[in-house]
């Protein structure tokens, strides 16, 4: 007969739940599970709940408890044979087989010892399952308290199966709620129940929360580092401090120093990075070789910002030949750049301090020491009308120029008309451009004068009109618009031979650019335009508003010789009097998307540029993308490459991913990448291979200097000893020089 030994006051808190981790996911299947543990419904807090089939009272303070005794508190469930309870001392003791869950473990156990004072749990002979955090093993004694578990001569293992991939036996196992981590004393790493590691001392984590500790180690192999190695360690310094050190060992060039400070504070928000290579032996002619990046943001109050983005190399070809993860290998210039920016009700001004490092063989770049922009934000309006100041001061040098210094002034007025319904627009502006500059050097000789003083005036008009009609054409209850856009630009032509280039550089020619007002950044040079743009764009949406194609076109037709591009000095050579562009989206089905872009010149029928992806992307990590891409003219030279994505899942495990990209000017292939990767519930690795041509930022680009580098990486993982990212495949089609993008994001 069961009976029921009142509620006791007593108290036995066990210790709270581990957070919940990636780890536990669909590979672990049902093997690894624990049903979540749920007290006992109309249990109070300091109660004890107790059944048993016979109970016997000894005295007015203790108990025991025979036969299928069921012990409950808010925190924890208990299931044995006997139970003697001292309520005076404050002792439990049970003897099994003995079922122990709480929220954080279900443990199997022979005999258990509690203080409940204490608030410490004892149980022997012990299998235990963690709850929340995926995990399981077994102990001489597991001791269970206010921070967490401990575990004496103990196993743990974060993978199903009696045989598990990989295990670590023990000593002592401590897993603490508190510091979110696991640590061992005297382990073994066990592999396929094969030993392959002694541990003196080894920490794993528990949750999201971070400690310093070694990082998952890479090894790879390639022709140009020889055996690679990179082993990280992760120094938490503060909850809003941290770095983390790398060392790098590659046998043809030495040993690497990599080092990242991240920091977090109320204001600001940034991080500093350090790479340092003492000697380089396969160019020791070079000597150190380093880089150096610091980048932060900062909000200083309502009204000042303030960011930082420097990156300094050592050499020209320190990225392409040791790469990093602060620049990609195909960038040709480094940015280094210091803003303070106030933002008030009704100007923003921007102080900057700018400088480009321009990569290989090339003239040295002007720094900009300072340069103040100020925009008016709120321009003064009078019913459709709006007027507005904007302009700049900027002192530039550049000791290896001609003009070694410069200083420009830049004021531009400008008076607006604007009206703008649903079915059209119509936009006039008129602005006055008055720029000067004094500019230092030894000039004789030279079309450069020390001072100019250059005035014109921009007159722009520009009108859209918007159709729209429901169609059935390719889709069901669909809308198709028809957007005609016609712009009339007019800027007098100005010699302008006798200003230097400091900041000025032709702007990208494509549909978009088409409606520009300017052809030049900065304002060194300014375009003579009397010209009109035509263009046109047609959307596609289905029933639920999604945009499923679109198709733009348009084209600059000049009304005077002196204002066609080829009249005009900078990049002649680029220039085209005809220019028409194009470009198109599909989207048919959600998992297809295409998209084009041309750049063409009608005069000489030639082709300028263009630009064609096709993309598949299906569940699990399954992408195809078909790429091509053509430019007449890439410094001097043709470009014309076509490439191939892919990420193939062949199995809920197994992922296999491969891109290659060909030259079709030279016949060539430029890069090849393959990979492997398989995960499983507990462990994971990557296999990559690859064959990439070497670039070298000094030589042009042409077919004889052409190198290769080839080499293979592996990367593996025991999950729940190392990091906690998931595996995707589409991490190792970014390592290649063309990192695979979604096509939505391709800028032109």
């Amino acid at each position: 007969m069961s009976k029921t030994w009142g509620i006791l006051m007593l108290s036995v808190v066990s210790a709270p739940s581990l957070a919940e981790t990636e780890l536990t996911h669909k590979l672990c299947g049902t093997s690894m599970q624990t049903r979540a543990w749920q007290p006992l419904p109309g249990v109070k807090l300091g109660n004890v709940d107790i059944k048993a089939d016979d109970v016997e009272l000894l005295g007015t303070q203790s108990a025991e408890f025979t036969g299928n005794v069921d012990i409950n508190t808010v925190n924890m469930s208990l299931s044995a044979q006997t139970a003697l309870i001292d309520k005076q001392r404050g002792l439990l003791n049970a003897t099994g087989p003995i079922v122990y869950r709480d929220a954080v473990s279900n443990v199997n156990s022979s005999g258990l010892n509690a203080d409940l004072n204490n608030s410490e749990i004892s149980l022997l002979g012990a299998d235990y399952k963690l709850t929340e955090q995926q995990g399981k093993g077994g102990a001489e004694k597991l001791t269970i308290n206010d921070s967490g578990l401990v575990l004496m001569n103990a196993s743990f293992t974060a993978c199903p199966g009696e045989t598990p991939a990989w295990e670590i036996e023990a000593d002592e196992i401590n897993l603490s709620r508190d510091e979110g981590w696991g640590e061992t004393h005297n382990a073994i790493l066990r592999i396929l129940n094969t030993p392959v590691l002694y541990l003196p001392y080894f920490t794993f984590p528990l949750d999201e929360r971070r400690k310093s500790g070694l990082l998952t180690p890479s090894i790879s192999s390639s022709d140009k580092y020889g055996l690679e190695t990179i082993t990280p360690y992760y120094w938490n310094i503060a909850p809003n401090l941290d770095a983390t050190i790398t060392p790098r060992y590659m046998a043809n060039k030495g040993l690497q120093l990599k080092t990242e400070l991240r920091y977090l504070t109320k204001q600001h928000e940034g991080l500093v990075g350090i790479e340092y290579l003492n000697k380089d032996d396969s160019e020791p002619a070079l000597g150190e070789r380093y880089m150096f990046h610091w980048q932060q943001k900062s909000y200083l109050n309502e009204n000042w910002r303030a960011s930082v983005d420097v990156t300094n190399v050592s050499d020209d070809n320190y990225i392409t030949d040791l790469e990093s993860s602060y620049a990609s290998k195909t960038d040709t210039q480094l940015y280094r750049t210091g803003v303070l920016t106030h933002l008030g009700d009704t100007w923003r001004t921007d102080i900057k301090v700018q400088n480009f490092e321009v990569l290989g063989d090339h003239l040295e770049s002007y720094t900009a020491i300072p340069q103040i922009n100020f925009t008016q934000t709120a321009p003064w309006k009078f019913d459709h009308f709006d007027f507005s100041v904007s302009g700049e001061l900027s002192h530039f040098t550049n000791s290896s120029a001609i003009i070694d210094q410069a200083t420009r002034v830049h004021i531009e007025p400008k008076a607006r008309f604007d009206y703008d319904q649903y079915a059209w627009s119509f936009l006039s502006e008129v602005s006055l451009l008055q720029t000067n500059y004094d500019q230092q050097g030894d000039l004789s000789g030279t079309q450069f004068k020390q001072s100019v003083s250059r005035t014109l005036p921009k007159v722009r008009l520009y009108s859209q009109l918007n159709f729209e009609r429901d169609t059935s054409y390719l889709v069901q209850d669909g809308i198709q618009t028809l957007e005609p856009q016609i712009q009339y630009l007019y800027t007098p032509n100005k010699d302008q031979s006798d200003i230097g280039l400091y900041d000025t550089t032709k702007l990208q020619d494509d549909y978009y650019g088409l409606f520009r007002d300017t052809r030049f950044s900065g304002v060194d040079r300014i375009a003579a335009a009397n010209q009109f743009t035509l263009g046109a764009t047609t959307r596609l949406f289905d029933k639920k508003q999604e945009e499923i194609f679109n198709f733009s076109a348009g084209q600059i037709f000049y009304l005077s010789d002196d204002a066609k591009p080829t009249e005009q000095s900078l990049n002649s050579d680029t220039n085209y009097n005809a220019l028409f562009a194009a470009q198109t989206m599909v989207h048919w089905h959600r998992r297809w998307y295409f998209s084009a872009g041309i750049q063409y010149n009608t005069d000489s029928k030639q082709m300028i540029q263009s630009n064609a992806t096709l993309d598949y992307k299906g569940d699990n990590n399954q992408l195809v993308q078909l790429n091509h891409r053509y430019a007449n003219d890439v410094s001097g030279n043709t470009i014309e490459q076509t490439g191939v994505f892919t990420s193939i899942p062949i199995s809920d495990e197994w992922q296999f991913i491969a891109s290659y990209h060909r030259d079709l000017e030279n016949n060539r292939s430029v890069e090849i990448l393959s990979g492997l990767q398989y995960e499983s519930c507990c462990w994971a690795f990557q296999i990559t291979g690859h064959r990439q041509i070497e670039t070298d930022l000094n030589q042009s680009i042409g077919t004889e200097q052409a190198t290769f580098d080839s080499g293979i990486s592996f990367n593996f993982v025991l999950k729940g000893l190392g990091s906690k990212s998931r595996y995707d495949a589409q991490k190792l089609l970014q390592q290649g020089i063309f990192g695979y993008r979604r096509p939505y994001f391709l800028n032109n």
